[in-house]
């Protein structure tokens, strides 16, 4: 079975075609980091006009790409939510055209659902229960999946995403962005313990950011001569402790056998490496998800909807978007 996948639901407008909800045959990706780095941040109705310029032709892409035609794929999916609203209706509704055109299905997918997919394109046999820590810009959790569509949130954030923290703190320093990638490098020229930031919550699953970035803020006032790169390591080591804590305390809680990451922070280096030296002392399989499926793509919508069409059968064209969409 080979689906096409669509996902527009922030800044990044990409297509995919997977096959069996396992073997990527395309994926195609258009970032607008650049469009929306001028204003230090995703203005929404910028990014979907940009998603009503780009989605026909990153989907005719990701046909030539897996070397077939619209009328070969038996199913269009696009992610339907959680997202900015203007940007998730391109996807839907070119998702829905192309369903109709092409006389196939039409799969929404939840957005965050295919976070949890994207371990399985990788890795088929990666061990349950697994706890996946799914970090984003809008969006941090851990989460204990059984399988396929068997999931539940054992705690999230309060506040702010850590993917917020990270772009907050970077613009705050006017070290531009996106701010996870620059404050990760800069991190890597830096003391991670010269300055005690907090670690927000300790012993709950629930997260915080809110109180570290204002700690940051503090610190950088009443100190004028701070150094950047300790700043950044400081803050990024109080981010992924507190990432860290939270992951372990779930896996403890649901006898997790894997370890797995999610979501675009997901491609932080301090991070990635905790999570590995998390999962070698506790005897638990780890799995770190390549760049290319940390980010917003469409192999992981097209994995997703596979399951969910077996399962639910296809989604009614009159279903909309819903930008506020939970987990569960």
């Amino acid at each position: 079975m080979l689906i096409l996948g669509i996902e527009t639901s922030c800044d990044e407008t990409a297509a995919a075609v997977v096959e069996d909800g396992r073997v990527i045959r395309s994926s195609v990706v258009s970032s607008q980091v650049d469009l929306h780095a001028q204003y230090g941040g995703v203005v929404p109705e910028v990014a979907s006009r940009a998603h009503v310029d780009l989605v026909v032709p990153v989907v005719a892409d990701a046909l030539v790409e897996a070397g077939v035609e619209l009328r070969d794929v038996d199913a269009v999916a696009a992610c339907h939510g959680p997202g900015l609203a203007g940007a998730l209706l391109v996807g839907v509704s070119a998702a829905k055209a192309l369903a109709l055109v092409a006389g196939v299905p039409y799969v929404g997918v939840n957005h965050l659902e295919g976070h949890l997919y994207a371990g399985w394109l990788e890795q088929p046999d990666l061990p349950t229960p697994m706890a996946v820590l799914l970090v984003s810009g809008g969006h941090t959790m851990v989460v204990a999946v059984d399988g396929p569509g068997d999931y539940r949130v054992l705690g999230e954030t309060v506040d702010d995403a850590a993917g917020e923290a990270f772009d907050k703190v970077a613009r705050f320093l006017g070290l531009g962005y996106p701010g996870g990638p620059v404050i990760d490098r800069l991190a890597r020229d830096g003391d991670p313990a010269a300055i005690p930031f907090p670690r927000a919550m300790p012993g709950e699953l629930a997260a915080s950011f809110s109180g570290l970035k204002t700690a940051v803020v503090q610190y950088v006032r009443a100190n004028p001569d701070f150094r950047v790169a300790d700043v950044a390591a400081s803050f990024q080591e109080a981010v992924v402790d507190q990432l860290l804590e939270k992951l372990a305390l779930g896996a403890d809680a649901v006898g997790a056998a894997s370890l797995v990451l999610g979501g675009g922070v997901a491609a932080n280096s301090r991070l990635r490496s905790r999570v590995q030296e998390l999962a070698d002392a506790t005897g638990r399989a780890a799995f770190l998800p390549p760049l290319a499926l940390c980010t917003d793509n469409a192999a992981m919508i097209a994995a997703t909807a596979h399951h969910r069409l077996a399962a639910d059968g296809p989604t009614s064209l009159g279903a909309g978007i819903d930008p506020s969409l939970r987990l569960v």
